[in-house]
């Protein structure tokens, strides 16, 4: 790396949490819009709506502290119905657009207990008019949803109702029907039951049909457009492909002959799918009413389940046109749990099918592509190591890599959050480090193992449908987890581009560090070849206590590790490519800490060293005396990860305390406090052109910390100059004897103390009789002051009314505004204040009837804190008076004696 010639004369002096990733999804049902842009997710027992292009939140929906059973979204995006653990129905107005807001979304709609038993589906009609919800004891409900009423009970069902289906045909000319509304249900007694929703209530209570078939849950159910054709599937590991028309004609005859006779639909085909099928849906097709003859044989359909890929289906001869996703290889019987799909949605408007996963990531798959366009991680669990990548030649940080709580490594795309999961590992991801110019990535597994990943030849940069990483090369040989790892910083000597690591070093529980040879590595080989097994150049028993971190110096000359032995060591590292050897000399040994050492890293510019410790101190080495140069102390817990900034002037450092702090090296002390965490910061990256930092902790949630110095600094200046021109207006206002502008300028600067002397002022003048303030303008502008203003004003009284020096003015202009307005019209300004916070919150639902308890209580806490003072002035003057009487009487028993004195000498 070269070294600046002049270094930033500016320091950083602020961050701002620009954006974070946080939990998405959980547990629970999910929802998406038609058009593919938001998804709703479960997160806990709260609701949360994102916007899919960008992965940021949208909303949150109010819930009521009870889990979400069941929920869905109307095919016209307007509204979202929710069911919950409590038998509820909540029903939400979706946001029309997409900024992210803070605010909390409230129902328009609460049906307390819909349901006697748990829901556990429900589904929209596709004119979003009705709503079906099936629940644990059998029981289907049809609601009218914009009037909140049922209009359809069926019972009957022999258990849990598992899924539910309308069948709305849109265009039924084919088949000489009239259009008419059908509800398909199914439950765990196999059976599927179809139901008229157009006849009368008490005619549609019973089923026109019960359909048999399954052996075990039908776990969905799809109409073709027409209506004609049903498919459904179940954990029995089939699909059955159902002919509706015996239905739809009877239906049809019956609205002209009276009474139809019983008919059934008509099993056509019976398609072993091999796998427990847990989503189902039929493709739309170019077709829309196929014919009688070959309309069966041109459907396809798509199936999720156990294998935890899509598989698209033809029913002509039962085969799998092609899989969306690939069938991961089985590491363990909890893995392959975990990667079925759970749900799964399809969206014919983008030709794209959503899968949803046990292990609560969200997959984006095209049809047309046939590849995966987007993947939403649900959650990270803890997050233990974080860093930057850049895939792509010229473009730095576009994507960065987490180590978390699993043998997955998430790489997410900068932008637009897009994620993939590396697979390879077989146990827990405990270290990540970045070479190459950030194109290779590196991590260190509790396998004993470590693995280099390179970007696809697509290139990785977040446009493209299949990028991602994968492994090219292993390194095997510790007997214990290998917990930090260190690649190379210089380019490698052949003229590559982009560079390639020379060699790496990893650290272990079993004591040891290991330089391996990364020359024999191809680093633009294809993803079909097998990983490279690296050799180790040197093995060294380097701490008597588990390595913590690695770090290699920007020359490649020089590396240090920190252990729990409460030490760093510097080595000398001799490295030759040409003949694939390399050793560690020790160069020296820094001490000092009380605790273990967790981080160590080198400065990109000068030769120093930093390390974090238990000791909650970070401490900056000498690496030519390997002295203590300085410590710096504010962290509440152990410093976990530190990292210099800005040509080694500053440095930035993460602890267990959950904050993340910047330094000023010159002045060891703090400049800024980032917080956003709320456990361990074990993660921290910064970026390459140092405006950003990236912190991930153990509560699952990763901040971007954009640097805001210039933006703050602008402010600032900003403020100064309006604040210098609002004085300057002030002083006219005054010169001018206009209190209305002067009092209301002072209002809105927030500066009392030009209030209190305004009104002391004035309050000193020989002023008639008629004015209470001392000024009859003064008074006019008591009288008409707006409703914040005067609050303000009070505000300030009461707290001059705390000060004996000031108690006087305050009494004043609290006397004046008792005269000067009604009871009335103090307690309206407070209760209009509150209704404008409420406003600016968002809060309108509750506006009006809280507003006026707000303010009530507000107004309340501001007697009650002018009142004691008030009776200590009181009693003070009093006091005074008193005093004042006693001094006149002595005065005057004094003047009565000397006169008479006096007399009675002129006499004599």
């Amino acid at each position: 790396m070269a070294v600046p010639t002049s270094r930033p004369k500016k320091l950083r002096t602020a961050f701002k949490n620009a954006r974070r990733i946080s939990p998405l999804y959980t547990s629970g049902p999910v929802a998406a819009t038609s058009d593919g842009q938001k998804i709703v997710t479960c997160v806990g027992e709260e609701i949360l709506l994102t916007d899919v292009t960008s992965g940021t939140e949208i909303c949150r929906f109010l819930g009521d502290t009870q889990a979400v059973s069941s929920l869905c979204i109307t095919p016209s995006a307007g509204h979202l119905l929710v069911f919950t653990s409590s038998l509820s129905l909540r029903v939400f107005e979706l946001p029309k657009s997409s900024p992210p807001s803070s605010h909390i979304v409230s129902p328009i709609r609460v049906v307390s207990r819909a349901h006697d038993a748990p829901i556990h589906v429900c589904e929209s009609d596709p004119t979003s008019t009705y709503l079906a919800s099936g629940s644990a004891d059998g029981v289907v409900k049809v609601w009218d949803i914009l009037r909140g009423f049922v209009t359809h009970v069926f019972k009957g069902h022999g258990g849990v109702v598992s899924a539910l289906k309308f069948n709305f045909p849109q265009d039924s000319s084919s088949l000489g029907q009239r259009e008419s509304m059908q509800l398909l249900t199914a439950s765990v007694d196999t059976r599927i039951r179809i139901f008229e929703l157009s006849q009368t209530k008490s005619s549609g209570l019973k089923p026109i049909a019960v359909l048999e078939g399954h052996a075990s849950v039908p776990r969905g159910l799809d109409v073709s457009p027409d209506g004609r054709w049903l498919i459904s599937g179940g954990r029995d590991s089939v699909v059955l492909v159902w002919d509706l028309s015996p239905i739809m004609n009877a239906t049809t005859d019956s609205s002209r002959k009276g009474k139809a006779k019983a008919v059934i639909p008509k099993l056509i085909k019976t398609l072993p799918i091999l796998e427990r099928v847990e989503a189902l849906g039929l493709i739309r097709s170019d077709e829309d009413s196929p014919s009688s003859s070959t309309g069966a044989n041109s459907l396809k359909f798509f199936t999720g389940g156990e294998s935890g890929s899509i598989k698209i289906w033809q029913v002509k001869d039962g085969t799998t046109l092609f899989t969306l996703g690939n069938e991961q290889s089985k590491i363990s019987d909890d893995s392959e749990e975990q990667r079925q799909i759970v749900h799964g949605i399809y969206l014919p408007e983008t030709s794209s099918i959503i899968s949803v996963h046990a292990d609560q990531n969200i997959l984006f798959h095209s049809l047309a592509t046939r590849q995966l366009s987007r993947q939403l991680i649900g959650f990270n669990d803890e997050i233990v190591d974080i860093t930057f990548l850049s895939p792509n030649q010229g473009l730095r940080d576009t994507h960065f890599a987490l180590a978390t709580n699993s043998s997955l490594i998430r790489v997410y795309s900068s932008k637009t959050l897009d994620a993939r999961l590396l697979e390879g590992h077989t146990d827990i991801v405990l270290a990540l480090d970045q070479g190459g110019g950030g194109r290779v990535l590196a991590s260190g597994s509790k396998d004993r193992s470590a693995r280099i990943w390179i970007p696809n030849h697509h290139g990785g940069n977040g446009e493209e449908s299949d990028w991602g990483f994968y492994c090219v090369a292993i390194c095997e040989g510790h007997s214990e987890s290998v917990g930090t790892v260190a690649m190379s910083r210089k380019a490698s000597e052949n003229d590559t581009t982009p560079p390639n690591p020379l060699f790496m070093f990893t650290g272990s529980q079993d004591r040891t560090i290991k330089m391996w040879d990364l020359s024999e590595v191809d680093f633009f080989s294809s993803d079909s070849e097998d990983p490279t097994r690296c050799k180790s150049l040197t093995t060294l028993k380097a701490h008597e206590k588990d390595i913590n971190s690695l770090d290699v110096s920007p020359n490649d000359r020089l590396l240090v590790s920190g252990s729990q032995d409460r030490t760093a060591k510097i080595y000398t590292i001799t490295s030759n490519s040409s003949q694939k050897s390399g050793s560690l000399t020790l160069l020296g040994v820094c001490k000092g800490h009380k605790r273990g050492v967790w981080t160590v890293r080198f400065g990109r510019d000068e030769r120093v060293l930093a390390t974090g410790s238990g000791d909650k101190t970070v401490k900056l080495w000498n690496i030519d005396d390997f002295s203590c140069v300085k410590t710096f102390e504010g962290h509440t817990n152990s410093v976990l990860r530190v990292d210099f900034l800005n040509a080694g002037m500053q440095m930035v450092s993460s602890a267990s305390d959950g904050l993340v702090k910047l330094w000023n090296i010159r002045e060891e002390e703090c400049i800024s406090t980032m917080d956003n965490h709320e456990d361990k910061v074990w993660g921290l990256a910064v970026s390459e052109d140092e405006k950003t930092i990236l912190s991930g902790a153990a509560d699952s949630v990763v901040t971007f910390w954009e640097d805001c110095t210039e933006e703050q600094d602008q402010e600032k200046e900003a403020q100064r100059e309006e604040m210098v021109l609002k004085e300057q207006d002030y002083h006219n206002y005054l010169s001018l004897n206009d209190y209305r502008k002067a009092i209301q300028l002072a209002l809105a600067m927030q500066q009392p103390g030009r209030l209190l002397s305004l009104f002391r002022d004035v309050g000193s003048r020989d002023s008639s009789s008629q004015s209470i303030s001392g000024d009859l303008a003064v008074d006019e502008v008591l009288r008409t002051l707006s409703g914040s203003d005067l609050t303000r004003l009070l505000g300030y009284a009461r707290d001059w009314n705390a000060n004996a020096r000031t108690s006087e003015v305050a009494q004043r202009v609290l006397f004046a505004i008792l005269k000067l307005r009604t009871a009335e019209d103090v307690m309206k300004t407070f209760t209009d204040e509150a209704a404008e916070i409420a406003l600016s919150k968002g809060d309108i639902s509750n506006m009006n009837s809280s507003s006026s308890v707000k303010g009530g209580t507000a107004l309340k806490e501001l007697i009650d804190s002018f009142i004691p003072y008030t009776q200590r002035h009181l009693t003070r003057m009093d006091k005074l008076l008193q005093e004042s009487y006693t001094v006149d009487y002595i005065l005057g028993e004094m003047d009565d004696g000397l006169f008479d004195d006096e007399g009675d000498l002129d006499m004599n």
